[in-house]
């Protein structure tokens, strides 16, 4: 019993396959037939880089985000981190202060 493992392909080599697809002449299954892939595989990233445009295959299960969605991500996470430490220092202020009666 053989285990078929999935294959794994890079951005560009996506890309380039969906440009190919779409170049005139050429159809969805010949592309998909020369490259050693399937046809519905093919037709998938067509979809996807129709929706995402230049975020498609971001690669390696990282989620697409536009530079204004990673701000704010990155501006979410010191947020939270400040709210943190705010919260300590809450706690060691009233610490201190039933220390000291």
């Amino acid at each position: 019993m053989s285990v078929q493992r999935r294959r794994k392909y890079d951005p560009d080599f996506k890309r380039n396959a969906v440009k190919l697809a779409e170049e005139p002449g050429r159809t969805v299954s010949s592309v998909a037939e020369n490259l050693g892939i399937s046809k519905d595989l093919l037709y998938r990233w067509q979809r996807t880089q129709r929706a995402n445009k230049e975020l498609a295959f971001p690669g390696n299960g990282r989620e697409a985000l536009t530079f204004e969605q990673q701000k704010i991500r990155a501006l979410e996470k010191e947020l939270k981190n400040v709210e943190m430490e705010r919260d300590i220092l809450k706690k060691a202020m009233a610490i201190f202060s039933r220390a000291s009666k």
